[in-house]
């Protein structure tokens, strides 16, 4: 495979699994240094091992809530030390607290907007001195076709994935002039750890949205991640890449 991202250095939040794994594995297998994020030791440990077991000295692990402001900055500057440039950032983490809008709590409300969409400002916020003193950087946010349609019982998590793309917007507006893109990936319905607990019901009817007729995998997200911290991507900011079979359109 071509080594698109040999001497850089990306960030891949979320990374301990499913979406964020497969990201952190294609950027490394073209040559990128990853920093694996995620939220517990253990998950990030085993992804950065996995990645320098295929190409010693590619990947450290680091624990991390992305809803922590100050932790986030903390691991910033970790990152930066270790490595010493970030050129990619992929902000993939996320989570879910599903219910209807009348029952939802306050407390899910919160959780899911500070890790989707608050996370995602704060590691931006920890990286983005150094992208634009380099005037190099591709900023990719993971959304959802959630955040392009709405999906019922997910108001929380729709809202957050919406509010990444705007955030991504306005991000590519005031950093356009210092070479750095920022672009949006929209997974449609995936087969993850996520996706996996939905009853049999609910995958039909999802199914059914789907021109394609079929879920996506995680490598399908990666390849279109890929493309946007690759070189072929340089002219392209703001913009929303729904990766879904045809669900949005």
């Amino acid at each position: 495979m071509t080594k698109r991202f040999e001497n850089q250095v990306a960030i891949v939040t979320g990374a301990g699994r499913g979406i964020g794994e497969a990201i952190a594995k294609r950027l490394a297998s073209e040559g990128a240094k990853i920093a694996v994020v995620s939220r517990t030791e253990a998950n990030s440990q085993k992804v950065a091992d996995a990645l320098n077991a295929a190409a010693p000295g590619t990947a450290k692990p680091y624990a991390v809530d992305v809803a922590d402001f100050d932790a986030v900055q903390k691991a910033g500057e970790q990152i930066l030390a270790d490595f010493g440039r970030v050129d990619v950032l992929v902000n993939n983490a996320g989570i879910t607290r599903d219910t209807l809008a009348m029952r939802m709590s306050s407390e899910d409300w919160d959780i899911v907007l500070d890790t989707n969409l608050k996370g995602a400002f704060n590691f931006t916020r920890a990286v983005l001195r150094s992208m634009v003193k380099q005037r190099f950087g591709r900023i990719i946010n993971i959304s959802s076709v959630s955040g392009i349609l709405g999906t019922a019982g997910q108001a929380n998590y729709a809202a957050s994935k919406a509010g990444l793309i705007g955030l991504s917007k306005t991000l590519a507006r005031e950093l356009a002039s210092r070479n750095i893109t920022v672009n949006v990936v929209a997974p449609g319905f995936t087969e993850t750890d996520m996706t996996s607990v939905l009853s049999d019901e609910v995958k039909k009817g999802a199914l059914a949205m789907i021109p394609q007729g079929r879920m996506g995998s995680s490598d399908d997200i990666a390849s279109a991640v890929a493309y946007f911290a690759s070189p072929e991507a340089a002219y392209i900011t703001g913009q929303v890449l729904a990766v879904d079979g045809g669900m949005s359109m």
